[in-house]
């Protein structure tokens, strides 16, 4: 797949970053020393802890070039790591591990999240967002479409997209098994979007990535086209003329008690 698009991402900045400030809000810690963002993406998110926490050691976690360069800029202070979230491993632990909106991408969180977990110093918090979406029209409609002609070989042999987050009891019994205090909640935002080609431009930056990866630019074209038709029909216009794009995200803030 190709590299992520930070020009593209940060289009919609302020509605991408709104889940990163009501997170940060339900975290307790007043002073961590080490603060780990996970999947930093272009900066926005470090950008909120370093305001939070000015002298904590931040380092800013990604695996895409593009997305650590706007970051850099943005912060020079802070540390910033190329890296691989499913292989990484600290080399000493954090105080806060902050995770927003990226480990939907990865499989295992039956084991993944108690491994994050033990990244943590006594009394450390990992605060986690994930996009819950995947029974939206914004989502139901990309797997619809690309199960159709001519599409549909291209993506017989591949994941298409990440798969199905866990019931939030789960995240709850497996970090409360570990000795933690877990905070957990599901928000459903409503973003509002000038038409459904504002909602195409959300998603070619993150849930449409792995189906356009694997077509051609003409074939993008034409399923973009079909994809934005469909949405018409899935988000009608409201009084305004707007259209509102339903956002479930789960959140979850798990601090471990010694």
């Amino acid at each position: 797949m190709s590299d992520w698009n930070a020009a593209s991402y940060l289009k919609f900045e302020t509605d991408r970053t709104r889940p990163s400030i009501e997170m940060l809000g339900r975290v307790t810690l007043e002073a961590p020393r080490r603060v780990l963002d996970l999947g930093c993406g272009p900066g926005n998110s470090t950008e909120l802890l370093a305001q939070r926490y000015p002298n904590a050691e931040i380092l800013g976690l990604d695996s895409s070039p593009d997305m650590l360069s706007k970051a850099r800029e943005r912060l020079p202070q802070a540390t910033f790591l190329e890296a691989d979230i499913a292989s990484w491993a600290p080399e000493k632990p954090f105080d806060l591990v902050f995770a927003n909106a990226v480990l939907q991408w990865l499989p295992g969180h039956q084991t993944l999240f108690p491994r994050l977990l033990s990244w943590l110093s006594a009394r450390g918090s990992l605060a986690i967002q994930m996009p819950d979406n995947l029974d939206e029209p914004s989502h139901a409609l990309m797997r619809d479409i690309a199960a159709q002609e001519p599409w549909h070989e291209k993506f017989e042999d591949i994941e298409t997209e990440r798969t199905p987050i866990p019931a939030m009891e789960q995240y709850y019994d497996w970090l409360s098994a570990e000795g933690a205090a877990v905070d957990i909640w599901k928000t459903t935002y409503c973003h509002v979007m000038d038409g459904p080609g504002a909602v195409v431009d959300w998603l070619k930056s993150t849930g449409l990535r792995p189906f356009l990866g694997r077509l051609t630019a003409t074939e993008q074209e034409a399923f973009l086209v079909r994809y934005e038709a469909e949405l018409e029909e899935a988000y009608p216009a409201r009084t305004d003329g707007k259209r509102l794009l339903r956002f479930p995200r789960i959140f979850i803030v798990a601090t471990r008690d010694v």
